[in-house]
């Protein structure tokens, strides 16, 4: 059988070469081709080029997958294609820990590069014309890149031992350093301009105020005072029997030493100077329209319950309410001027007269104090107290303005009325910039919008406190002035209390179209702690939903 094989391959192996041989090859003889094989078995050296190029095939068909192998085994391909991120030494396999550990090292090289972007933003941004939307762009990039070093401290606190000198580099630029985007307003005193007031004796301006609440009224006997300076006159403040108990949130002796001399009386005072005369000789009206004075019927005869006998109730010219005219102190003087003892003027709330003297720090009058309008001494000491009893030195107010607010706002164009939701995006942007966690909340807004405005306003992942005044409780003694001297309770002195804590703040927000927040403004103004933060809440947008009119 064995020989069989044998035979069946050296016949097998003869057609092939007969079949490979080129045409010219003499065909050998069966002798000469036994010797060929024999020859081919003993010694591999004489093979022909044909099989010796075959075997190379063969060779290169095994040694190039195991070249493959190796290099795909020993050699990282991806690290030839993509950018260098640090990465984390594989130990332990590709566990879950270490595939976190080595996205968070991923996401702060990638926060390291944003940072230099914005920092780039930020020296382009130093070299341009200021403005207010470039003051608003300048914010918004200094809060990112704020923003951009909490999250890169936050990812980097889990790898403080491991060698990542590239990561722990500081490239904050010099600039930055100390830098508040909600420093204080420059209200740059040196320009102001102002009118002496010097009163003549015995002459004397009777203020009447009558539109609005008690925010209106106060600044409708700021603009009195001015009118009595142009007019040399004392000004007296109006009786609470037809006006606000003004005595139980200002100091009326105060003003008074602010200007050196009596230029101002309490009702009281003046009816005792006049006792035997308590008579208004001239009674003349800014407004004509709607109706003279702004005053109706009932004021007259509260007026007249107080003894005093009025004149004719005159108005010195055509003035609508609804639509003031730009008037001139030479207007005033011309038209309100008089020899008589005691004038009274009309509501003078809406009146705008030299607005650019009024506006200023301080107001038009000079004298040596900051205001002339300002909460009482017990009732900054309150606030004081309360500050520093509940928020501290750095927290942002917000007056959040809502009752009766929605149709009033919507009446307006655009309205001024936005939903909590939006309101809490608008507080969460002014808090980031602020870079202040805390929020004291001044609010007439029921419990169920200032809860759904609580869980909203978040910075950092962490819920922001809305700070509110609590009830009155005995074992707390930061309003312990007003208990003692028989002010608590009382809804003005509680309001100016409110508007005290705002005017103190770090940041202030306020409510469109509130005269709240208007006065709130004068006062930060008028003490220099108004911030380049302070705005409308969500200013410069709509609200994003707006209901139909009845």
């Amino acid at each position: 059988m064995m020989e069989r094989d044998s035979s069946d391959e050296e016949e097998d192996h003869e057609n092939l070469i007969s079949q490979n041989a080129r045409p010219n090859d003499v065909v050998k003889s069966p002798t000469n081709h036994t010797r060929r094989s024999a020859l081919r078995i003993d010694g591999g050296g004489r093979l022909s080029g044909a099989a010796r190029g075959f075997n190379k095939r063969y060779l290169l068909a095994i040694l190039l997958p195991m070249v493959i192998l190796i290099l795909y085994f020993t050699t990282d391909l991806k690290s030839l294609f993509q950018m260098r991120i640090p990465t984390i030494k594989d130990i332990g396999g590709n566990s879950p820990l270490n595939r976190m550990r080595e996205s968070e090292l991923r996401a702060l090289y990638l926060l390291k590069q944003q940072e230099l972007q914005l920092l780039k933003m930020w020296n382009y941004t130093t070299l341009q014309n200021q403005s207010n939307s470039f003051e608003d762009l300048k914010s918004r990039v200094f809060s990112q890149i704020s923003l951009n070093k909490q999250i890169q401290g936050i990812l980097l606190s889990s790898h403080e031992n491991e060698g990542f000198p590239d990561l722990n580099e500081n490239n904050t630029d010099a600039s930055l350093t100390g830098l508040n985007m909600c420093g204080k307003v420059d209200q740059k005193l040196s320009e102001r301009r102002t009118v002496d007031w010097k009163p003549r004796s015995n002459k004397y301006l009777l203020a009447i105020c009558v539109s609005g609440q008690m925010s209106n009224h106060l600044i409708c006997l700021e603009k009195h005072m001015f009118f009595a300076a142009l007019l040399n006159r004392i000004l007296v403040i109006p009786s609470s029997k037809v006006d606000y108990p003004f005595h139980r949130v200002l100091d009326i002796e105060t003003i008074n030493k602010c200007l050196g001399r009596k230029v101002v009386v309490t009702f009281e005072e003046f009816a005792e100077i006049k006792k035997n005369h308590l008579h208004v000789d001239k009674f003349m009206c800014y407004f004509s329209l709607p109706q003279p004075c702004f005053m109706d019927d009932d004021h007259v005869k509260k007026l007249k319950g107080l003894g005093l006998s009025l004149g004719k109730i005159e108005t010195v010219w055509k003035e609508d309410v609804k639509k003031p005219n730009q008037r001139k102190v030479d207007d005033v003087m011309a038209k309100f001027s008089s020899d008589d003892d005691v004038i009274a003027v009309g509501d003078v709330f809406f009146a705008d007269v030299k607005r650019e003297w009024v506006m200023q720090p301080g107001g038009p009058i000079a004298h040596k104090c900051k205001t002339l309008i300002e909460p009482s001494r017990l009732i900054l000491l309150t606030a004081q107290r309360f500050i520093q009893t509940f928020l501290g030195k750095d927290f942002i107010a917000l007056h959040f303005r809502r009752h009766g607010f929605l149709k009033f706002c919507n009446a307006k164009q655009p309205s001024c009325f936005f939903p909590v939701p939006q309101a809490a995006e608008c507080i969460n942007r002014v808090v980031e910039r602020a870079n202040t966690p805390v929020v004291y909340l001044s609010t007439d807004a029921a419990d169920s919008e200032t809860g759904l405005l609580q869980s909203l306003v978040v910075w950092n992942g962490k819920t922001v406190p809305l700070v509110q005044r609590p009830a009155r409780n005995s074992a707390e003694k930061w309003d312990a002035l007003l208990y003692r001297h028989g002010l608590e309770g009382d809804p003005q002195v509680e309001a100016m209390l409110d508007k005290t804590i705002c005017a103190l703040s770090s940041v202030f927000i306020g409510s469109s179209g509130s005269t709240f927040t208007e006065d709130i403004l004068r006062i930060r103004k008028d003490w220099g702690s108004a911030s380049l933060c302070d705005e409308y809440l969500c200013q410069g947008e709509l609200p994003n939903f707006i209901a139909e009119d009845e």
